[in-house]
């Protein structure tokens, strides 16, 4: 856990105050941070109610997994010789949840300098020992949108990544899953509260200003694109001693946009500019992914629909800000059934950890079915980053990554007792309750140590040796005669 201060006090009260979560969050018996052990090559989870959300539920079902794999879902599954049984009676399974709007496990958010920060990139900043990834674990997420913040029209490149507690920075990434980029519309790329005193504003300062950046943007990328694609198609002649364009990083994600290798998701609120970027989208011909946010949605729906586009929203957030205020929380049912790709998102790391009761609200305020609120945080989310035929349902073949809860998912009691992800055990409750209080135990023994050590009293430094040498007599004063000697023979 890096610290970021100078003041060597705080920085021992901070060390302390996390100290708790350093070795209960997935730690070997010694206490040390470990990767979680290798899963069986075969288990299966029986006597559950088992959620698919893809094809009804089963219950006193059975999941069989094998290297990583479900193998088979049903009723009365034999478990193979040398397979590992978990009884999970009286205990829903459901997909792992996935995020699609995700700010954790990331050194930096927003590069908010410049109004076009396409060449950042979130893979970058990765941090796997963000504490966040084991909280959001504990609350059934197996997977998350990693976003650049929301200060620029056009920010940063995204990623989706699995939530592997205790892997390296280069295990996190979902493989496979295509890359986005992060766009903004409205107050934040505007700086409608972001003026600081004595400076003058970035522009774009309006929404129209907003467009008009995301357009240049793409016209420039269209000119660059046209640049490389006659260059390659001259060296494909056979032409030689050809240079080649010169590179712009800023350039090359938005000609992957208009290529179709990379998502945009757009974090928007209002309606006006929702049709805005699907105007520009349709003008340089890319696809907008998902809209993020999108609290007014609802009012736009039958064209989100028409687009394509998906929308991954807020449950009930409303009124937090201006362009805030018209929203519902009917918004992601009245989406539902308009026929639009609908998830809910946390945008907040403590969020996550209860996105199963965010999607239960949809049953209250829309009238949603059992299935589809579910869908909201697992298939839905999956199709919106192009990973469904991997994760979002339980069906034989996709990856398993699993969720297990005491009570119905969709219930405020429910409490996560095991989260997997590739076969692995990445959140065990029962084994995270049973190690607190050992770690107690080792914060008070570090703690008292430290306490100790500071009461020492601080060494004194040896006293400087005066000389021992005696002063010596003042020279005797000169006489007249001297004196008079010593002008002349400086004059002279």
């Amino acid at each position: 856990m890096r610290i970021f201060t100078a003041n060597r006090s705080r920085a021992r009260i901070v060390f302390l105050s996390l100290l708790p979560f350093a070795s209960v969050f997935c730690l070997a018996p010694s206490g040390r941070a470990a990767t979680p052990p290798d899963a069986p090559p075969v288990f299966l989870i029986q006597n559950a109610t088992v959620l698919t959300v893809s094809h009804g539920t089963i219950e006193h079902g059975s999941i069989l997994i094998k290297d990583g794999k479900i193998a088979e879902v049903g009723q009365s599954i034999k478990a193979p010789a040398g397979a590992q049984v978990i009884d999970a009676s009286g205990q829903f399974v459901i997909p792992g949840i996935i995020d699609c709007h995700s700010h954790i496990a990331a050194e930096a958010i927003n590069e908010g300098s410049v109004s076009v920060s396409s060449m950042v990139n979130m893979e970058e900043v990765l941090n796997p020992e963000d504490l966040d990834i084991y909280r959001d674990l504990a609350g059934g997420v197996t997977s998350a949108n990693i976003l650049h913040g929301s200060a620029n029209s056009i920010g940063g490149q995204t990623l989706v990544i699995k939530l592997r507690w205790g892997q390296p920075a280069s295990k996190l990434p979902f493989e496979g899953a295509l890359p986005g980029i992060k766009f903004a519309l409205g107050e934040n790329p505007k700086r409608s509260n972001f003026s600081l005193p004595g400076q003058s504003r970035r522009y774009p300062a309006t929404r129209m200003g907003v467009e008009e950046t995301i357009r240049t943007a793409f016209s420039e990328a269209r000119d660059y694109k046209k640049t490389w694609d006659d260059y390659n198609r001259r060296v494909a002649a056979g032409e030689r001693n050809l240079i080649p364009p010169r590179r712009d990083l800023k350039l090359e994600p938005l000609v992957e946009v208009l290529e179709g290798k990379r998502y945009v998701h757009s974090h928007c609120y209002r309606e006006d500019e929702i049709l805005m970027l699907l105007r520009v989208a349709k003008e340089f011909g890319f696809k907008v992914r998902t809209l993020q946010h999108v609290l007014e949605g609802y009012k736009v729906a039958d064209e989100l629909a028409a687009a394509g586009v998906g929308a991954s929203t807020f449950s009930d957030w409303w009124a937090y800000k201006v362009e805030a205020y018209d929203a519902i929380p009917y918004n992601a049912a009245l989406m539902t059934r308009r026929g639009v790709i609908v998830s809910i998102n946390s945008d907040d790391a403590e969020e996550a950890t209860h996105l199963n009761q965010e999607a239960a609200k949809s049953m209250k305020y829309g009238g949603l079915s059992r299935d589809e609120a579910l869908k909201l945080v697992t298939l839905n989310p999956a199709i919106q980053l192009g990973i469904d035929k991997r994760v979002g349902s339980i069906d034989a073949g996709k990856d398993a990554d699993l969720a297990i809860y005491n009570h119905d998912p969709l219930s405020a009691y429910a409490v996560v007792q095991k989260t997997l992800i590739d076969g692995r055990v990445y959140f065990d409750r029962e084994k995270d309750v049973a190690n607190r209080a050992e770690i107690e135990k080792e914060k008070k023994a570090l703690t008292d140590k430290m306490k100790k050590a500071e009461k020492k009293p601080e060494e004194k430094k040896p006293e400087e040796k005066k000389s021992e040498e005696k002063p010596k007599p003042p020279a005797p004063a000169p006489t007249p005669t001297a004196q008079a000697g010593a002008v002349l023979g400086g004059a002279r």
